[in-house]
């Protein structure tokens, strides 16, 4: 494969160099003159461990040049890979105006070229600015097969970046529609990358990203609270990773319900005030409250947004297969719906109120005392013939709602529980677009 990169900076070198070590001919493109002579000499620009002699041995077997000729590039390869910066702006927002010079000029030289030429945007973007790209600069040479365009995030470290391209954690493709690239870029791609759209693309860089930052601040609040109380954070989060199965894992990874429950509402508020009482400031864990407290607000607003004035909740407990109504998030759903004067019907076949004692009960009978006129025994007295169904929980069988839904119902999906998506009625999905 012959490729072009643009951009020789710490992505487009390490994937260049990469790249030519695997036999493929590979020519750079940058607009800094000294740049382009280093890396056609095989000089990396900047330090990083094992490129200087992947650079070295790519020029020795004729695999390296460079070039500031965008035309020229383009003419003597089969792909180009765009790798330039996204650094932000004064403001924090994104600068894309080096991408954007690049596509303007991509554009102009495949269109002279006349021949099929396959573009890749590895810079890291916003979700949507791969398809802006097309629509301001690519879009007719996509739409006559001039081009294919992909957005192939990278996920390099520094320090490790070589060994990082080597063996990738993750390999994502964004394709236009989401469906698998063409079997030529196999030797770029891969055999079984992760395909889906551009923007979905976009977005796994930035959640990968924005996660390790979360992780990292996580793990120094915990460390600066250990501090203070005269423990081992070191050895405090050692223990926590070693739990592979909820912690480091996928567990509780999905969107959906708010937390709640008799455990992560309380232990948070918990940890938040023995911060507080000892002087430590823990922003991200004092913040997982009021976020929770937000994403309830936005199902709330979807609620309100149907203009459906009945309602039906399916599964009122924080959780499936269980009773505990503690903190549920749709208890407090169906509070702010009645305070808002809707009609509320609720069936939960786990919920039975003669059972409840303790804690659940005494829930029950100061927030919620009128439960027993709202909870329907049956799933046919409680859908009723119309309005928005919330289901917050996989509680009953696809096969009985797909019998007693109607044309008047809505479906609000919250968890994700994707057969709800067969049924025939209007489907909306709380974090997620069908």
């Amino acid at each position: 494969m012959r490729v072009s990169i643009f951009g020789l900076g710490y992505v487009g070198a390490v994937t260049g160099a990469c790249l030519a070590s695997h036999g493929h001919k590979v020519i750079g493109v940058d607009v800094n003159r000294q740049k382009v002579e280093d890396f056609a000499q095989g000089r990396p620009s900047i330090i990083e461990p094992g490129l200087n002699h992947l650079l070295e041995s790519a020029r020795e077997k004729g695999l390296l040049s460079a070039t500031q000729d965008c035309g020229q590039a383009v003419r003597e390869s089969d792909v180009s890979i765009v790798c330039v910066g996204t650094p932000s702006t004064v403001s924090g927002s994104l600068d894309l105006s080096f991408v954007r010079q690049v596509a303007r000029e991509l554009a102009d030289a495949v269109r002279a070229k006349g021949s099929k030429h396959r573009i890749v945007f590895r810079s890291t973007m916003l979700p949507g600015s791969t398809d802006q790209m097309v629509k301001d600069f690519l879009g007719d040479l996509l739409s006559s097969g001039l081009a294919e365009i992909y957005y192939f995030p990278e996920f390099l470290r520094e320090g490790t970046a070589v060994k990082d391209f080597e063996k990738p954690a993750l390999v994502v493709v964004g394709t236009r529609d989401g469906l698998p690239p063409s079997p030529e870029m196999e030797p770029l791609f891969g055999l079984q990358p992760e395909v889906v759209k551009w923007n979905a693309a976009e977005l796994v860089k930035y959640g990968c990203n924005t996660f390790h930052a979360l992780k990292l601040t996580f793990a120094n609040e915990i460390g600066r609270l250990s501090k203070v109380l005269g423990l081992d954070a070191l050895s405090v989060l050692r223990i926590l990773c070693r739990d592979t199965k909820l912690n480091i894992s996928s567990a509780y990874m999905r969107p959906g319900n708010p937390f709640g429950g008799s455990c992560l509402p309380k232990d948070v508020r918990a940890l938040t005030d023995c911060a507080r009482r000892n002087g430590v400031s823990m922003p991200v864990i004092e913040n997982l409250i009021p976020s929770n407290s937000q994403h309830l607000a936005s199902l709330l607003k979807m609620v309100e947004a149907s203009g459906c004035r009945e309602v039906v909740i399916l599964g009122l407990s924080f959780k499936h297969n269980t009773d505990d109504l503690r903190e549920s998030p749709m208890v407090e759903v169906a509070q702010t719906l009645l305070g808002r004067g809707y009609h509320l019907r609720i069936f939960d076949p786990q919920l039975n109120l003669a059972s409840l004692v303790g804690s659940n009960k005494r829930l029950i009978d100061v927030r919620m005392p009128h439960l027993a006129s709202l909870l329907k025994p049956t799933l046919v007295e409680a859908l009723g013939q119309r309005g928005m169904v919330i289901i917050s929980q996989p509680c009953v069988p696809i096969g009985d709602l797909k019998a007693l839904v109607t044309a008047e119902h809505q479906v609000l999906d919250v968890n994700g529980w994707t057969e709800l998506q067969t049924l025939p009625v209007k489907y909306l999905g709380f974090c997620w677009e069908i």
